[in-house]
């Protein structure tokens, strides 16, 4: 397959996986603050060996974490306020079609 393949088309996107995003992102938001929890006792070790970094890294996790957690809430929240207004037998919404050949 070549990269213009892909570009152009002639492949078809994947189905959506299933799931609940707030909660995915809720728990890899708590392993990441579990992870900077852990390791803050270790401080000066991680200092000592240059590997301080290792903290602000899961630092970084648990903060993005807390944005997306917010973001996909407003998402959510936004899909649910759009299907409660549209009209019960969904003649507003757009629908996609096969192209003809």
């Amino acid at each position: 397959m070549r990269w213009g393949d892909l570009a152009d088309g002639k492949r078809e996107a994947p189905e959506p996986l299933e799931g609940d995003p707030v909660r995915t992102v809720l728990v890899g938001t708590l392993v990441w603050a579990a992870l900077f929890v852990v390791q803050l006792p270790f401080y000066g070790w991680f200092d000592d060996h240059d590997r301080l970094w290792w903290l602000w890294t899961c630092a970084a996790g648990a903060g993005l974490g807390l944005i997306g957690l917010w973001y996909v809430r407003a998402r959510d929240a936004a899909i649910r306020r759009a299907a409660e207004s549209e009209p019960a037998s969904g003649a507003g919404a757009p629908r996609m079609t096969e192209p003809e050949d």
